[in-house]
């Protein structure tokens, strides 16, 4: 920085007043206050951080996904698996950075605060200084101007004493104004004396304000300085993370390119067949047919009827005594 602006800019007409030096104290305490915000924001994201990579953890390694897939996505998925573990790690390692982050933050102002201290108790012992001696240089400009009066009515005193016979009261008036005379000399010299001091009082006030000015605005542009590179590195921080995720994820991309379909189809079909052949039609068996043209259940080879046939045509007339027979098989009780 080339040139100071606090001590150019913080002065006020007021000898007693601290109006400008006070605006730089409360801005440094905001500056301060601001550190500790974004402190306690680290610590915070460091905990959702690691809170996050315990749950993606615990995901990865206890919550089945797609156990029993085979061959090519299978791979695949063990290849997730590991990635995302691989992710909450990330993850966890992130949370311990910003802690560390944190903990750098909080030492920087905690050692700002300490390099203030000093200057503060500096600036706090001088304007005790000068509002006293102020006091005290009023309190004598009283007295002075007191005394001052005093004598002004003396030498009136005298002066309308001037016709009076009685020449003790005259040289009771003339005593009076030597007194009042002397007491003026002694109270102007006391006046300016205080006059003096107080002036020194300033002079090395201000010289105390000026060096005040520049130590608070070196620190406080050290402060910016410090709060902005922490800002940064802090999103730094978060992008590689993602950038991370996203190489890892890549492991995982290039592992699904892999994936056959067809070979997975292949692959259930070789561990798993039962046969080529698929069984035979259910034929339709007339209860009437002859034993030796059945056919056992489940192996018969010829074509499947749609419906029963039709009833055998009887040989013989409704008069005929053999109308009942069918196939020498007769209906009728004998």
């Amino acid at each position: 920085m080339t040139r100071s602006l606090f001590k150019g800019n913080f002065w006020s007409a007021d000898i007693l007043s601290t109006i400008g030096y006070d605006n730089i104290i409360q801005h440094l305490n905001n500056g301060r206050k601001n550190c500790k915000e974004f402190e306690d924001f680290l610590k915070e994201r460091a905990a959702i951080e690691e809170r996050y990579g315990k749950d993606l953890l615990n995901l990865s390694r206890k919550k089945p996904c797609g156990q029993s897939e085979i061959n090519t996505l299978k791979r695949a998925l063990e290849v997730f698996k590991q990635q995302v573990d691989n992710v909450a790690q990330c993850h966890i390692q992130l949370a311990q950075s910003l802690r560390e982050e944190a903990r750098k933050m909080e030492e920087f102002r905690e050692k700002q605060k300490l390099q203030r201290k000093k200057t503060e108790l500096v600036m706090d012992a001088i304007h005790k200084q000068k509002s006293l001696q102020f006091k005290k240089t009023m309190d004598a400009k009283k007295n002075y101007e007191q005394k001052c009066r005093d004598k002004d009515e003396a030498e009136q005193a005298v002066s309308r004493s001037a016709n009076l016979v009685n020449p003790k009261q005259q040289e009771k008036l003339f005593v009076k104004l030597a007194t009042s005379k002397t007491a003026v000399e002694d109270s102007d010299k006391a006046y300016m004396l205080h006059i003096s001091t107080l002036d020194k009082v300033r002079e090395e006030w201000q010289s105390e304000h000026i060096k005040a000015c520049e130590a608070f605005e070196a620190q406080e542009c050290e402060r910016i300085n410090f709060f902005r590179n922490a800002l940064w590195l802090h999103v730094n921080q978060l992008s590689q993370q993602c950038v991370t995720s996203d190489e890892m994820y890549e492991q995982v991309r290039k592992s699904l390119e892999m994936c056959s379909i067809q070979r997975d189809i292949e692959y259930f079909v070789n561990q798993r067949k039962t046969g080529q052949i698929p069984p035979a039609p259910i034929m339709y068996e007339n209860f009437y047919s002859s034993q030796k043209n059945a056919v056992p259940a489940g192996k018969a080879t010829g074509p499947n009827l749609a419906r029963r046939g039709p009833l055998p045509i009887p040989k013989s007339s409704p008069d005929d005594p053999d109308y009942s027979l069918v196939d020498d098989y007769s209906l009728l009780y004998q």
